[in-house]
């Protein structure tokens, strides 16, 4: 079956909500498809002891603000997948789920989105896949020969699994740094990271960083110098679990290892280290494979933008990925002023509503 409507938006997590808000706000028809079998997307798959940087006020998507979690100055994961579950039944937002999308076309006037569940004809698509589901990792000497447990940031639950084992910790941002203070206690932890952490300082929390990221739009937008925006400050916020284990002196980083051998891992000097399990906190890429038929992503694997709007196919908006589609739009609070800039343009392209 094919389906036609003005937008569709592929990803319901934060980002697609926000989208689907301003969409709503401008009477505009359009559906999102969720690949996700129920609300609150990446935040319903991360890690126990995970909390947000910024007290709930500051953790808000447009048009209605967090409550306050009892008990919590920054809320946790579950309390967020309750707030985007609210949200899109507060806004009665068009969802389907669980629908994957298998790949974006062109179709004459149209993009045409295939999934399992059927065809969408759609003058425009807004993608808020998010990167959670493409964890990176780095391509280290002897990975494949580590006869130990490996596994990457989503796979990680809680130290209970790794209690009195021997874990390296791979990477100096701010996954690494709250897992590595997790295990710091049960575990014989080795936290490796390519250059020594650089820790925000404690008072400053997610609001800041969104005015640091704030006001590098602002400079670049009127021309004037680049503030560094974020990064100018740090890689690593000092939430107080974080904060606690390095003042106990259990979070001390050491340089990144040269290769991985069967039992353990080795420094390029020759020292080695034996080790049960690692894991590598090391980022991800932007999800991004639907959008293959459309030929559009650059050597280094982005989609070059005007804004939100892919530079090379006007009918699509990336939204949510990380500053190249807006700054702080991979934030919760940072998330609003792209969607509604990307809804106001597309409202624009499809004309005024009959």
């Amino acid at each position: 079956m094919t389906r036609t409507v003005d937008v569709v938006v592929i990803g319901g997590g934060q980002a697609g909500l926000a989208a689907g808000y301003h969409l709503r706000r401008l009477g505009v028809d359009f559906v999102i498809l969720d690949a996700q079998s129920a609300p609150g997307g990446a935040w319903q798959h991360t890690w126990d002891s995970l909390h947000l940087f910024s007290p709930a006020a500051f953790s808000s998507l447009p048009g209605s603000a967090m409550p306050v979690q009892i008990g919590e100055t920054y809320p946790d994961a579950a309390h967020v997948v309750t707030y985007l579950s609210e949200y899109e039944h507060r806004y009665e937002l068009p969802l389907m789920r669980p629908v994957s999308v298998h790949g974006v076309h062109r179709d004459g006037a149209f993009l045409r989105v295939e999934s399992d569940a059927g065809v969408w004809r759609a003058r425009v698509v807004i993608s808020a896949t998010g990167t959670w589901w493409r964890p990176f990792l780095p391509a280290v000497p002897g990975r494949s020969e580590f006869a130990g447990q490996q596994l990457h940031t989503v796979e990680y639950r809680s130290p209970a699994e790794f209690a009195g084992r021997r874990v390296e910790v791979v990477g100096g941002g701010n996954s690494g740094a709250q897992i590595a203070a997790d295990l710091a206690y049960d575990t014989e932890l080795t936290w490796v990271t390519r250059r020594p952490p650089r820790f925000l300082a404690d008072d400053i929390d997610g609001r800041a960083l969104f005015d640091a990221a704030t006001a590098r739009r602002k400079a670049l937008e009127s021309g004037s110098a680049d503030t560094g925006g974020v990064a100018s400050l740090g890689d690593i916020v000092a939430v107080p679990p974080v904060r606690e284990a390095r003042d106990a002196g259990l979070l001390k980083a050491s340089p990144m290892f040269a290769r991985l051998s069967s039992d353990g891992v080795e420094w390029a000097d020759g020292t080695r280290a034996e080790a049960d399990a690692v894991i590598w906190c090391t980022g991800f890429r932007p999800t991004l494979s639907h959008l293959a038929p459309l030929q559009l992503r650059g050597s280094r694997g982005h989609i070059t933008t005007v804004g939100t709007r892919a530079a090379d196919e006007p009918r699509l908006h990336l939204l949510g990925y990380g500053d190249w589609t807006g700054p702080a739009s991979a934030t919760l609070i940072g998330v609003g002023r792209p969607a509604r800039d990307a809804a106001r343009e597309i409202a624009g392209l499809l004309g005024p509503r009959s």
